[in-house]
């Protein structure tokens, strides 16, 4: 029961690492929570996006942690000050997003008898090291998430890591279809024609080395050699502060040798989109479902990605795309090259079936429909 009285509508915290990706990726969550009749309160670091989401209707409560920050001190101030808000807000239900939001966020609201999920966008960083660090992430998660009502993932094989390391018990488990697209926002548009123009591949993400920056670098100069006068646009943003970053010297020298055309960080990613021929996302990083992959399906783009959890969901081999080895620039590049060489009318045959694959399994109606399902037993 709310503290406000049977007439008082229900509150839902929303607490991640950003606004940015409050906005980016649950949007449509947000949106479809105002409607009817929640009010919704987020909780991230402050950026330019935390208007945008106040424009929304969203109640806004800033905090400060540094997301890559391995100091168990500023950790206890980030539990501290979402322990205060808690107290003070009372949510109803609070969703706790990315590592740090879910492990002292799962137990700020414990502490305040308050009920939460944790949603395991993927396992990230720590859980691809396997080093001490992983130990600690692995154990404070164990601790963290007796705490909640439910743990969700965005893939089966995320699911059953933490399942098989004794992380969570089974029955708490959700598995969503990704975090969902919106099909309607992300639908193909009319490419402009441009006589003589060049065959375009596109690469959208994180400037990390696990997200594969390096392979498609590699894999350019590989097509280059070749002779091949194709485009190897990307857009994206440093994480300056990560330890996975490529350095800003190292993307200048990739454009100075002409493999790439970096374009910075967009909001819209869809004009690049229109524009490309081809979408390409060689991760090795530990994935959810990633978003990239969704909206170039979406919006009819063939994918070539990496044979890994999380982008595989997105791909079947030949259908609306190719699958290639992990962190191996030569067997992206044959990848590559088949896509230059295969005919225009398979390369919108590939288009269209990726859209339909999407539409059939990650249309964010039916991620939706989770949160409904959860809110509902609230």
């Amino acid at each position: 029961m709310n503290k406000n009285g049977p007439t008082e509508r229900k509150l839902i915290a929303l607490v991640s690492n950003s606004t940015w990706a409050l906005y980016n990726f649950r949007l449509d969550v947000i949106r479809w929570l105002a409607k009817n009749h929640y009010g919704v309160l987020v909780i991230a670091p402050q950026d330019e996006f935390a208007p945008l989401l106040v424009d929304e209707g969203c109640q806004y409560a800033p905090i400060q942690f540094n997301n890559r920050s391995e100091n168990p001190l500023l950790d206890f101030s980030l539990y501290r000050q979402l322990k205060k808000i808690y107290s003070q807000q009372r949510p109803d239900l609070i969703f706790h997003y990315v590592i740090k939001p879910n492990i002292f966020g799962s137990l700020a609201a414990a502490s305040c008898s308050l009920p939460s999920v944790a949603v395991i966008t993927g396992l990230g960083y720590p859980f691809a090291k396997r080093n001490w660090l992983y130990l600690i992430v692995r154990s404070l998660y164990k601790i963290a998430l007796r705490k909640t009502r439910e743990v969700w993932f965005l893939n089966n094989e995320d699911a059953k890591v933490f399942i098989n390391q004794k992380i969570v018990n089974i029955e708490k488990v959700k598995v969503l279809p990704g975090e969902g697209i919106n099909t309607d926002y992300f639908s193909p548009l009319e490419r402009t024609s441009r006589p003589g123009e060049k065959f375009s591949f596109l690469m959208s993400a994180r400037l990390l080395r696990s997200k594969g920056i390096s392979t498609y670098a590699d894999a350019a100069r590989i097509i280059r050699n070749k002779h091949y006068d194709v485009n190897f646009e990307l857009i994206g943003f440093f994480e300056k502060h990560h330890p996975d970053s490529i350095p800003e010297e190292e993307m200048k020298k990739w454009e100075r040798e002409g493999l790439i055309r970096y374009h910075g960080f967009t909001r819209d990613v869809r004009s690049f989109l229109q524009e490309a021929d081809c979408f390409v996302f060689p991760s090795f990083y530990h994935e959810g479902v990633p978003r990239s992959l969704m909206e170039a399906a979406s919006m009819e783009l063939p994918i070539i990605t990496s044979l890994t959890r999380g982008c595989k969901e997105v791909v079947i081999n030949h259908t609306n795309g190719w699958l290639c080895n992990q962190n191996d620039p030569f067997d992206l590049a044959d990848k590559m090259e088949r896509m230059i060489n295969l005919p225009q009318e398979e390369r919108v045959r590939m288009g269209k079936n990726g859209r339909a694959l999407v539409i059939q399994k990650f249309n964010v109606a039916r991620v939706i429909s989770e949160y409904e399902r959860t809110l509902e037993k609230s």
